[in-house]
């Protein structure tokens, strides 16, 4: 996790940084240990592709609605 707390502050620069976003994102989730859902991966794995998180959003609506319903917000 002491690795991760570099890349966590500089959370503005990874919005424009797809591919950066999803290595950040695989990171935590390895760190944090627990099942995430298979969508998780395959979000992270388009983001690793350099698709941007409104590509992700727009061709996968149904996240949209999962983070709606667990009290988030609409955004990856």
């Amino acid at each position: 996790m002491d690795g991760m707390e570099s890349e966590l502050g500089n959370l503005e620069g990874l919005e424009n940084d797809p591919q950066a976003l999803g290595r950040m994102m695989r990171k935590m989730g390895h760190a944090i240990g627990e099942d995430r859902p298979p969508e998780f991966d395959d979000v992270v794995e388009r983001l690793e592709s350099g698709q941007s998180p409104e590509q992700i959003e727009s061709a996968m609506p149904e996240l949209g609605k999962m983070a709606e319903d667990a009290g988030g917000n609409d955004d990856l």
